[in-house]
């Protein structure tokens, strides 16, 4: 029976390639406790529990990063993640765009910010 790091690490390195482990690896030295719980709950529970597919995961993780207005980084993460599993620029953008409505422009504006240097960083 696998634990939760283990499918959570497996489940990690699906969503976000080599960067979800870049993730972990800078938390080593200061807090790894963080990056443990980040493989365990986040990717061994949440991100593995059935009823919404990797897609829908990272469409609604990026829009709640962009209306957050406060989270650029992770943001870039979770868009370049959204690439890996298959969501287009288009669905991105309009996650994004749809943010305005809820979360005000400047929130908007970030989030299209971010995602255009994401989209530049793989072309």
């Amino acid at each position: 029976m696998e634990t939760r790091y283990e499918r959570g690490w497996q489940r990690l390195k699906e969503v976000d390639g080599k960067a979800g482990e870049q993730v972990v690896a800078a938390l080593a030295d200061c807090c790894p406790d963080l990056g443990r719980y980040i493989v365990e709950f986040g990717f061994g529970d949440i991100y593995s529990r059935p009823g919404l597919t990797l897609q829908q995961r990272e469409l609604a993780t990026i829009a709640a990063l962009t209306a957050l207005g406060t989270a650029t980084p992770q943001l870039k993460v979770h868009i370049a993640a959204g690439l890996h599993v298959g969501l287009s620029r288009e669905e991105i953008i309009e996650a994004i765009l749809q943010m305005s409505l809820y979360a005000g422009f400047p929130a908007a504006l970030n989030g299209v910010f971010a995602a255009r240097e994401v989209f530049a960083a793989h072309d």
